[in-house]
């Protein structure tokens, strides 16, 4: 069981966007970052465990020369003091009446892997120390919008999916990172689009616009699970790694929380409900575990100037 806590204070709403809210643990400094989309700005909060904002940074898309700020990539520290990256995005291929954007980020050793409108996906390497950061390759394998991409470590296994990239019509890419990434497998759509990803210990966590919750071995594409987990369009996912918890928002207004385990016998993915909890008219954009261990969560949603927190009983 889950109870509510303190809220965080927004300056504004997040956007209607899936997977808006973002959260680090810095358990060394005793503090959780959370960060939020709205428009051309990013809020990005600093909290105390017990959900004290102690800091509060407004990070504005600057423009370089001569390019807008939709058509730039940025890269801060984590505490977003410094801009240490920006990258003009190609717009090239888009036609004049083509939404042009950047949509799923996420870090694979020391590669960043950012989604693009096209289809693309662009990898930076990012040295250990200073500011040297070289877009390395670009993946071409989807033909429709990024919508979200998940990473988990690959433990220095060969040949192990650590990476996976999803996109408008359901299409899921697996990947294994490296100074060269080579697609393992491809996951076909079926009519709907996937709009959050995740990885865990092998297996892929797909959320989809039907509300399903679909559970893949990613080495194979072989599918475990189908959960017909919501009514409405799945806004974002999240696991905790350190006992397979998996969090699911959706525009029902309801979060689920559910845990995976893998039989020992058979080795198939087995699934248990845990928690339900429901924001009456809500728009839901956001949902995060704030620790691996599942033991408390985070919500977004439209028009909603807080993040709303929650810790187990």
């Amino acid at each position: 069981m889950f109870r509510r806590e303190r809220s965080i204070p927004l300056r504004g709403s997040a956007a209607a966007l899936c997977n808006n809210l973002s959260v680090l643990q810095l358990p060394s400094c005793n503090l959780t970052h959370f960060g939020v989309v709205h428009g051309p700005s990013a809020q990005l909060l600093s909290a105390a465990p017990e959900g004290v904002p102690l800091a509060q940074r407004q990070l504005h898309a600057k423009e370089g020369a001569g390019v807008s700020p939709p058509l730039i990539t940025q890269m801060y520290e984590s505490d977003g003091s410094v801009m240490v990256y920006w990258h003009a995005l190609d717009a090239g291929d888009a036609s004049l009446v083509q939404a042009v954007f950047a949509r799923g980020i996420a870090a694979s050793g020391h590669y960043v892997c950012v989604g693009t409108w096209a289809g693309r996906v662009l990898v930076f390497d990012i040295p250990t120390k200073g500011p040297n950061i070289v877009l390395s390759e670009e993946l071409a394998r989807h033909q429709t919008p990024i919508t979200d991409i998940a990473t988990e470590p690959a433990q220095g296994q060969d040949c192990v999916a650590d990476t996976v990239t999803a996109d408008d019509s359901g299409l899921l890419c697996v990947w294994r990172s490296g100074p060269k990434f080579k697609l393992l497998t491809q996951i076909p759509g079926f009519g709907v689009p996937c709009s959050s990803v995740q990885l865990w210990q092998g297996t892929i966590a797909a959320g989809y616009g039907n509300g399903q919750v679909r559970l893949y071995e990613a080495s194979t594409g072989t599918i475990h699970v189908q959960i017909n987990a919501h009514a409405r369009a799945i806004c974002a996912l999240d696991l905790a790694p350190e006992v397979g918890k998996l969090l699911s928002a959706a525009e029902d207004t309801f979060i689920h929380i559910w845990k995976l385990s893998r039989s020992p016998e058979g080795g198939y993915i087995e699934v248990e409900h845990c928690h339900g909890e429901c924001m009456p008219d809500t728009q839901l954009c956001g949902a995060r575990f704030c620790d691996p261990s599942g033991s408390s969560f985070a919500v977004t949603g439209y028009d909603l100037a807080e993040i709303l927190r929650f810790s187990s009983m």
